[in-house]
């Protein structure tokens, strides 16, 4: 089955050499992904690839940056949700025909299994890993191979994706690069992964950017253009002419809610819509509940579980004009703990993440304030810090909905009994993580406050909380499956089982 992960991807046209622009895009969006990393590059036609497991910073030295020359390039950064990274699931993926085309995919396909059958029957293509990209790749490439043209041109690349939207489901946006003729952006027909263009404007002429998040074109100085729209295709040649086509029969802007809830940074724009202001809404109408519960007189101080929460917090305390105050201090040379392969890393991260201050604690009734509790590993531990550290009483609440479902578009939400509020109530939940008392947002209120930013939004992609998958593809027997794949049980196998890997090299010229 595939092994899907949440990812940071980026594609550039220049009129100079962009490996150090894929560079800094992905030292941006390393928060989406810190497992492995990879960039590969066009010159002249020939491709130029690095990747491997680790940092941004531990893949590429500057003898590989060097070697990365062209002025046309995509960039990806990972984590898988089905365990450790092997060297060879890396990203970007390579198939030499037709013309050389490499990818880079964010998401996760739904029906990798059946593709995979249907690419070696039917194709006569043969898939090397377990990942979905790598089958999303062949898929594409399949498909602009049957044109059978020597040089592609806009109207084929479409043509293509056309196909691939009837091939493929489940969530993905993805770049991709044909050797010589130049960048494709993709995004499924519902649009549940992100993906922005963005323009910068040269001595030569303009200059684009495809990445997943608008924090990646501000450190670079492009100008956001707009986001890709659902089922859409970009193509953007070598010498940088813009062309764009909607590729599905039918599509449906449902963007995933969670972007706004933790994975997405709070400087990026998605879909028309500040993340930022998104979580200052989360913080006012979870401050409304709140007041409408009648216990907003309890709390001594409202402390922020370090850094998602930290807007959501601000304009919760705020609001019930109580003290905000930074009470834990965060290890920035940790991980993000939620991104971590096994449980066991996890847990043993959060200690070594976070430390609080005692005299914020100490007597006081303290209200922490998270952006969403997945596991319960994590905030379990941080209410013992804050016990430990003297609180009197301590209060927890979620700027997010009680998750109760798996995530199957690429988010590693584990397998159902894992969650700890599945099949528990909130009291229940309050107990096993070991507060005094535990509050929920509203989905409806976490829907509204991401839907402010943006009306013409039809629905977000909110199965996480609700069990719905806007796919219409997800049953019993898939997250049956699911589970087996991605329990830590199995992961903690995978863990002692793949090595590391990466590789630099010339992939063919034209």
């Amino acid at each position: 089955m595939e092994n899907p992960a949440l990812c940071g991807i980026a594609g550039i046209v220049a009129q100079a050499d962009v490996c150090r622009d894929l560079y800094d895009a992905l030292t941006v969006l390393q928060h989406r992904g810190q497992d492995a990393a990879g960039i590969v590059t066009c010159d002249q036609g020939s491709l130029k690839l690095r990747k491997g497991n680790g940092l941004v910073r531990d893949v590429f030295d500057q003898a590989t940056m060097d070697a990365l020359t062209g002025n046309m390039g995509i960039a990806h950064c990972r984590y898988p949700t089905a365990g450790s990274c092997s060297g060879s699931e890396a990203q970007p993926f390579y198939v030499n025909s037709p013309y050389g085309i490499t990818l880079a995919h964010n998401g996760n396909l739904t029906n990798t299994e059946a593709l995979t059958r249907e690419l070696f029957r039917s194709d006569l293509r043969h898939i090397n890993t377990g990942s979905d990209s790598e089958a999303l790749l062949n898929v594409f490439a399949h498909e602009l191979g049957v044109i059978r043209k020597l040089r592609p041109e806009a109207t084929d690349v479409f043509q293509a994706v056309r196909r691939l939207h009837r091939r493929c489901r489940g969530a993905y946006a993805f770049v991709a690069m044909i050797a010589g003729y130049g960048l494709i952006g993709v995004r499924d027909p519902y649009g549940i992964r992100p993906l922005v263009i963005g323009r910068r404007e040269s001595l030569i002429g303009n200059e684009y950017i495809l990445a997943s998040e608008s924090v990646a074109l501000d450190t670079l100085g492009f100008e956001l253009v707009r986001d890709v729209a659902p089922g859409e295709a970009v193509f953007i040649t070598s010498d940088g002419a813009l062309h764009s086509e909607l590729c599905a029969e039918a599509s449906r802007l449902c963007p995933c809610i969670f972007e706004h809830v933790y994975l997405a940074r709070p400087d990026s724009i998605l879909d028309g819509i500040s993340v930022y202001k998104s979580r200052l809404r989360m913080g006012e109408r979870l401050a409304a509940k709140l007041t409408r519960l009648g216990i907003t007189d309890q709390f001594d101080v409202a402390i922020p579980i370090p850094d998602t929460s930290r807007t959501s917090a601000l304009q919760l305390a705020t609001d019930l004009g109580i003290k905000y105050r930074e009470g834990f201090i965060k290890n920035r040379y940790i991980g993000r703990t939620f991104i971590m392969p096994g449980q066991q890393q996890r847990a043993k991260s959060v200690r070594q993440k976070l430390n609080p201050i005692g005299l914020e604690f100490k007597g006081k009734n303290v209200l922490l304030v998270d952006d969403s509790i997945v596991r319960g590993t994590t905030c379990k531990q941080i209410i013992q810090m804050a016990r430990e550290a003297g609180a009197h009483k301590v209060f927890y609440c979620s700027a997010a909905p009680a998750i109760r479902y798996p995530n199957v578009y690429g988010i590693d939400m584990p397998s159902a009994h894992e969650l700890i509020a599945h099949g528990r109530t909130d009291a229940e939940v309050a107990e096993s993580i070991g507060a005094d008392w535990l509050v929920y947002q509203d989905l409806e209120d976490l829907v509204a406050s991401a839907a402010e930013g943006n009306p013409h939004v039809e629905r977000f992609e909110c199965s996480v909380f609700d069990g719905h998958y806007v796919t219409g593809d997800v049953d019993e027997p898939y997250l049956d499956k699911l589970q087996q794949l991605r329990n830590d049980q199995a992961k903690q196998l995978r863990e002692g089982t793949v090595a590391a890997g990466d590789s630099l090299a010339n992939l063919g010229s034209s």
